[in-house]
């Protein structure tokens, strides 16, 4: 076991769920998103599973999403309850997303016969739904049945690729996989004329502001070709993880707003016919991408807007005096480590 993967594991080892109620999903609620080059309803399901298998096992050094996770068994009549509760409040939107904060084509957390029943019962009404999955539980035999399921509607699964760079997705994240097991997974998936969402994660740890922005873009290039939507998500600092632990110390800070906009005004422009959404978790706060309290609800709102109406204008007459702080990091961080931290925020 790597030093990181036991540093990912040690941040875990006197965890203890806050909510053990296994009767509750995590959250549902509905929102705006994108179908069909058009703004939709879409009705979003977070269930409350035992916990993403490589959690359980080590983890990634950014997710603190087992935070929500019952971190024990988790029944299918559980299961089934928490799908219960959810759907009365379910208003027939056309877009389904359905989160577990793990795999939900894993059989462990989600059984296959209970994937079945809430694929089944969905695609009653809805047009899309989307899921997420690590690439190894995504393979030719269950996406075959999940086909089946869904009499020619979409299907879409999310892969947390974080980044095109094995390195950094090994010695900084932990995440577990390769570049060439997402790559895989997206041929298994192509094949069977399933969508593809690509996550990409802004600012992981243990490299500069401005590695990040190249890291980013440069990935974005890498999967333009392959993946039908590219979402990027900022880190935000989650309790227990590796993180949160260097974050306290003062040797990690999250990405300056600045440097999320660069990356999606770059992105659209290499990637002109992709949607590139970006979900900002904690933004405006000390633990989540900012700039400073001046500008972080203008800049917030309009990478909001970005993701809807995929219109890089949108940022035109952004500004604050706070860019030249990120200016300055992005000149001398490599000169230094931790120190940027408490001088900028």
């Amino acid at each position: 076991m790597s030093t990181l993967e036991e540093q990912c594991k040690n941040q875990k080892k006197d965890f203890t769920p806050k909510i053990k109620n296994k009767h509750k999903p995590v959250s549902y609620w509905s929102e705006k998103d994108i179908q069909n080059n058009r703004i939709v309803d879409a009705f979003v399901i977070i269930f409350r599973t035992q916990g993403c298998s490589w959690a359980l096992k080590s983890g990634c050094s950014m997710c603190g999403y087992f935070n929500d996770s019952a971190w024990s068994k988790v029944s299918d009549d559980d299961l089934l309850i928490q799908f219960q509760t959810a759907m009365e409040k379910y208003k027939n939107e056309p877009f389904v997303k359905i989160f577990t904060s793990g795999s939900f084509l894993d059989d462990i957390e989600i059984p296959k016969n209970i994937r079945k029943k809430i694929l089944s019962k969905l695609y009653e009404t809805a047009d899309k739904i989307s899921v997420e999955s690590r690439p190894e539980y995504i393979t030719d035999k269950k996406i075959k049945q999940i086909k089946e399921i869904n009499n020619s509607k979409t299907f879409e699964v999310g892969i947390g690729l974080e980044t095109a760079d094995d390195n950094i997705r090994k010695n900084c994240l932990n995440k577990g996989f390769t570049f060439n097991d997402y790559k895989k997974a997206v041929k298994i998936l192509k094949k069977q004329k399933v969508n593809i969402k690509t996550y990409v994660l802004i600012k992981p740890p243990f490299i500069t502001e401005k590695e990040s922005i190249d890291d980013a873009i440069s990935t974005v290039d890498k999967i333009k070709n392959i993946t039908d939507i590219i979402s990027f998500n900022p880190v935000n600092v989650q309790r227990n993880t590796y993180v949160s632990f260097l974050w306290n110390r003062k040797q990690y800070r999250p990405a300056w707003l600045f440097s999320v906009v660069d990356i999606l005004k770059e992105s659209k422009k290499n990637a002109k016919d992709k949607l590139i959404k970006c979900d900002i978790v904690g933004g405006g706060t000390i633990r989540g991408a900012h700039n400073c309290k001046n500008c972080d609800s203008s800049f917030l709102k309009a990478i909001s807007d970005f993701s809807l109406n995929q219109k890089t204008s949108i940022f035109k007459g952004l500004d604050c005096n706070c860019k030249e702080k990120w200016l300055d990091v992005i000149d001398i961080e490599n000169l230094g480590f931790g120190s940027l931290v408490n001088m900028y925020g």
